[in-house]
């Protein structure tokens, strides 16, 4: 192993990704056993994230379902990756993190995102509009405030003040620059186009400012990483999520996954057949001996110090098999990256 590789850490994001014919709940518990799963590997910490309305995705409330997987661990970094900003109070972000800070102290990562609902009835129903993510720096400097107890409304968030949890910005556009001037870590992923990724990472280091939460900068890459014995079997791992990938930028909704064998016995259109090859070519998969040379491809042009593995699929247990594969290969399963 390089020790590139060996010097960075390694995290996992769950998305709660519904299956086709099996119901949500199962989706929350599986998301739930995979970061057991994770934690006995040796990962570093293990997030969850937020979607509204969307039939392929059970994770609707991040704080309750960080809550979960941190009361069914012991020593894994529980955390969103993440809460969008734009579709709550901040106050209320603030006490739902000072909570499970004070339940699980020492533990928990507060991820932050600027995206607002999926779709205009999202949104409506929500009580917010596209406009509402303008702002997302003003409502970022609110939320630590919180934290802080500098807010001037003589107001103070309970239990959060005088907590200390660790803040993460989701870099999507603006997140960059937004991250750099707070003086915090930074979660960027765009596989799909690497040279946008390196820009959005030296924006960042060029712009950081040193804040109370991190002295220096921070960056998190995030993306998909499918490993299994043959680069065949690697890539069925990504076929359920690019069949529904395409799904969705064709007939606007994200479905369920569906198994791999069901994904290459249908049909397609021209349209949906480019964005689902497209899919298949943007990721990090293979055998062991090909993701490592990957993965320190990747870390060498970022200089990223973490690793957010977000890979979804309809088969759990191959999912898992990657998993345990991937700890193989950065050598976690010691323990060394857990701290």
């Amino acid at each position: 192993m390089s020790s590139v590789i060996a010097s960075a850490r390694f995290s996992v994001l769950d998305r709660s990704r519904t299956r086709e014919g099996r119901p949500a709940g199962e989706a929350l518990r599986d998301t739930v056993g995979l970061a057991q799963e994770v934690e006995r590997l040796g990962y570093h910490r293990f997030w969850v994230s937020e979607h509204h309305g969307v039939p392929g995705v059970a994770g609707s409330a991040p704080t309750v379902l960080a809550a979960a997987v941190a009361s069914a661990t012991r020593t894994i970094r529980v955390g969103t990756g993440g809460v969008m900003l734009p579709n709550h109070r901040p106050l209320v972000v603030a006490e739902q993190f000072g909570v499970l800070e004070s339940l699980f102290p020492g533990r928990i990562d507060m991820g932050l995102g600027r995206s607002v609902g999926f779709t205009d009835g999202v949104r409506r129903a929500l009580g917010r509009d596209k406009d509402d993510a303008d702002d997302f720096a003003g409502q970022l400097r609110e939320l630590l405030g919180w934290f802080r107890g500098t807010s001037p409304t003589g107001v103070h968030a309970r239990p959060s003040e005088g907590l200390a949890v660790p803040p993460f910005v989701l870099a999507m556009g603006e997140g960059a620059t937004i991250a750099a001037r707070a003086g915090l870590p930074m979660v960027i992923g765009d596989l799909r186009d690497r040279e946008r990724m390196r820009r959005g990472i030296d924006t960042y280091r060029e712009r950081f400012r040193p804040s109370p939460w991190a002295s220096e900068p921070y960056v998190v890459v995030s993306g998909t990483i499918a490993v299994a014995q043959t680069p065949e079997a690697a890539r069925r791992l990504l076929l359920p999520e690019a069949w529904s990938m395409a799904y969705s930028r064709t007939h606007g909704t994200f479905p369920p996954l569906p198994p791999a064998e069901e994904v290459e016995a249908r049909s397609m259109t021209a349209k949906e057949r480019g964005f689902y090859d497209s899919g298949l070519t943007v990721h990090i998969a293979g055998t062991e001996e090909q993701v490592a040379d990957e993965l320190e491809i990747v870390l060498k042009d970022t200089g990223a110090q973490e690793i957010l593995v977000t890979t979804s699929t309809y088969d759990r247990t191959a999912l898992l098999d990657s998993y345990r594969r991937l700890a193989g290969i950065v050598n976690i399963g010691n323990g060394e990256n857990a701290t």
